[in-house]
């Protein structure tokens, strides 16, 4: 008797329902056949087999016409190596992130704390600062060289203004580069800010109320409570404005198309100048796949230290 109440005794294990079937019951699962095919079929037609052609054609010396059938190796690469321009563009790609991350990242963060809370006031600047970010790269390019424009933009009423010389900052290697910076800056910042004020708004009103009550002044409030807090909007927009500063291209083209002598130059412009519009795609390739490995290592280790850690 004993042993027939034993056998008919469920145990947990066997009561509970497996994975599958509670990925069919949620219907987790009929979501995943039905998204991820498409996705995955989009992601290799336009990511993995460009990267493999590409990979293919960095071998070669090609002009995009035919197939391609004289193959220089690593040469390439070597060339690559060896031009001063990409050197340029290399650092000029470095200064982007340097100025995005520690200029205009600092400068959203302090102006997301000024207007973070919901009022009429706060809301009207907050359209002000992100309208730039609403501009095509284009459109913004070919608005700031009208303004930078040494016959008739700003810059010409300013050296009229001060009785100097026609000044053309787009045409001088000493100040082209600035200028592509300040551009910068001024377009992305109210993408930045949007993120901080997010995540300021997310911010729990009693934590900074029992400061206030603790007798914390409001820069103690803002160092001590908010920006700890801060820690992984800021990590998300590190991220943002490193992997878009590596793609900077549609600023560069109407705005200095790479020079004066070759001194403007992003990656991707330098790739596109000496690349396409040369039909050099075998070179152009060689350059997007070190693009492409800068980028997936900056990836890489950024999501295995700063993203690990918020």
């Amino acid at each position: 008797m004993a042993v027939a109440e034993t056998n008919n005794i469920i145990s947990p294990a066997q009561g509970r329902p497996s994975a599958l079937k509670r990925a069919l019951s949620d219907g987790r699962l009929v979501t995943v056949l039905v998204f991820l095919p498409p996705a995955l079929l989009l992601f290799t037609l336009f990511v993995t087999l460009p990267l493999i052609e590409a990979a293919g054609y960095a071998g070669y010396k090609w002009s995009g016409y035919g197939d391609p059938t004289e193959w220089v190796g690593m040469r390439n690469f070597e060339i690559l190596q060896k031009h001063s321009a990409f050197h340029q563009s290399l650092m000029n790609t470095v200064w982007v992130i340097v100025a995005s991350c520690l200029l205009q990242i600092p400068l959203a963060m302090s102006m997301a704390l000024l207007i973070y809370r919901k009022t009429w006031s706060n809301t009207v600047f907050r359209l002000i600062f992100f309208a730039p970010y609403i501009l095509a790269e284009v459109a913004t390019g070919l608005i700031w060289s009208f303004i930078f424009d040494g016959d008739y933009g700003v810059a010409a009423m300013a050296s009229q203004a001060l009785g100097g010389e026609p000044f053309f900052p787009l045409s001088d290697r000493t100040w082209a580069f600035p200028v592509v910076l300040f551009v910068v800056v001024w377009k992305f910042f109210g993408f930045h800010m949007m993120i901080f004020i997010a995540a300021l708004q997310g911010i729990p009103e009693d934590l900074t109320e029992a400061a206030r009550i603790d007798g914390a002044k409001p820069g103690q409030i803002t160092w001590f409570v908010k920006l700890p807090l801060l820690k992984p909007a800021i990590a998300v927009s590190v991220f943002f404005a490193v992997i878009g500063s590596l793609q900077l291209f549609d600023l560069i083209v109407p705005l200095t198309n790479g020079g004066p002598s070759n001194s403007t130059h992003t990656i991707v412009s330098y790739l596109y100048t000496f690349g396409l519009t040369r039909l050099k795609v075998g070179f152009g390739s060689a350059v997007g796949i070190v693009l492409f490995l800068i980028t997936v290592a900056f990836a890489v280790v950024y999501r295995n230290t700063a993203m690990k850690e918020t």
